[in-house]
């Protein structure tokens, strides 16, 4: 029980740090492409904007490592971008494995300490002779409460690793279309006043 219990709470703090770590304005801010593209098209874009964009997020990261190659060829810029994100999608994904590999070994963990269990209890009858049935019962209960709580721990575990590993998927995604759009608008092939000359970045 006493490791089930440690794998409990390191499961909740890693699912309570990545519904921190991963709310949608902490990696995407809202209109940080417009502005960035307003700073750039009225030419106030400058290193310490630069250094900013980079310290603001994800995104920023991304968008920054694209500005710095914009007068590259597409490719290039596309590439820069695409080396950036691969390892801002790696930072995302912070913690999940551990969260995955605790909910597929706490049902394991929690059926070896049941069998470890029944071992010792029927190893006890054998030694001192049959018990009274309620003292039987009482030792099977017990050693099951290790496999009950191992599904405990693992149930939730699962959930927000299969939830938290869509919505790293979705953001990686809403980052790359971002970019994407600062690369067409800066190539010119994206009509920057109707997608960009929006105060709300809708």
């Amino acid at each position: 029980m006493g490791p089930l219990i440690a794998l409990s709470i390191v499961s909740l703090a890693l699912i309570l740090e990545r519904f921190w770590s991963l709310q949608r304005r902490r990696i995407i801010p809202r209109h940080l492409l417009a502005q960035v593209w307003h700073q750039l098209k009225s030419r106030t874009f400058t290193d310490t904007s630069l250094r900013e964009l980079r310290q603001d997020s994800p995104l920023g990261r991304v968008l920054a490592a694209g500005i710095v190659n914009m007068n590259h060829e597409r490719a290039i810029m596309v590439e820069s971008i695409e080396d950036v994100g691969r390892q801002e999608a790696h930072e995302l994904g912070r913690y999940l494995n551990t969260l995955g590999t605790i909910a597929a070994i706490s049902p394991l963990m929690g059926l070896l300490g049941t069998v470890l269990g029944m071992i010792k209890m029927f190893n006890g009858v054998n030694a001192m002779g049959m018990a009274n049935a309620s003292l039987v019962a009482g030792g099977i209960a017990e050693a099951l409460l290790n496999t009950a709580m191992g599904i405990i721990v693992a149930i939730p575990s699962l959930m927000a690793y299969r939830y938290f590993r869509g919505w790293v998927d979705s953001l990686v995604l809403d980052m790359e279309r971002e970019a994407l759009k600062l690369v067409e608008v800066i190539h010119g092939q994206r009509e920057r006043d109707k997608e960009f000359a929006m105060e709300g970045g809708k």
